[in-house]
């Protein structure tokens, strides 16, 4: 999820802030589209993949100087923004929409740029939603990297 997460798209395209947060919201974004898959699929997901996922940027705020106290705070908001965007991300339930105004809440600065940056961030989505679902469940997570912006 992380390699996703630094696409130069986000950064060159769109012109995003490189910062710790849009990552992490970029990866949750990734994320939630991989598991709305499975449940599309209607597949389990392994707990493990999750675990990993939020150890890892536990981790990544360790190695920033964050404290344990700090750590745990953040750690828990983290927790709270992830499920917001897993259970809003899609607004359909036929096909993947995603929901403009989850977007528009993560990344505010869609809303202030004009209506192009939004559009493509919501197209690269659907192309990964896409893509995602043709994937073999065993190894989409690791598939999933390569997915590539047209």
């Amino acid at each position: 999820m992380l390699y996703l997460s630094r696409n130069l798209f986000f950064y060159s395209k769109i012109n995003l802030k490189d910062t710790f947060e849009t990552r992490v919201y970029l990866i949750f974004f990734h994320f939630s589209i991989i598991l709305t898959v499975f449940k599309n699929k209607k597949i389990n997901f392994s707990q493990q993949n999750y675990d990993d996922l939020f150890h890892s940027i536990e981790n990544d705020l360790r190695e920033l100087g964050f404290g344990d106290v700090a750590v745990n705070k953040k750690m828990k908001n983290m927790n709270k923004i992830f499920y917001d965007i897993l259970l809003k991300i899609n607004k359909s339930n036929h096909d993947f929409l995603i929901n403009e105004d989850l977007v528009l809440k993560y990344f505010e600065y869609l809303k202030d740029s004009n209506f192009d940056k939004y559009e493509l961030f919501a197209q690269y989505f659907t192309k990964f939603y896409h893509f995602c679902f043709e994937l073999n469940p065993k190894t989409m997570i690791k598939d999933a990297i390569k997915f590539e912006v047209t």
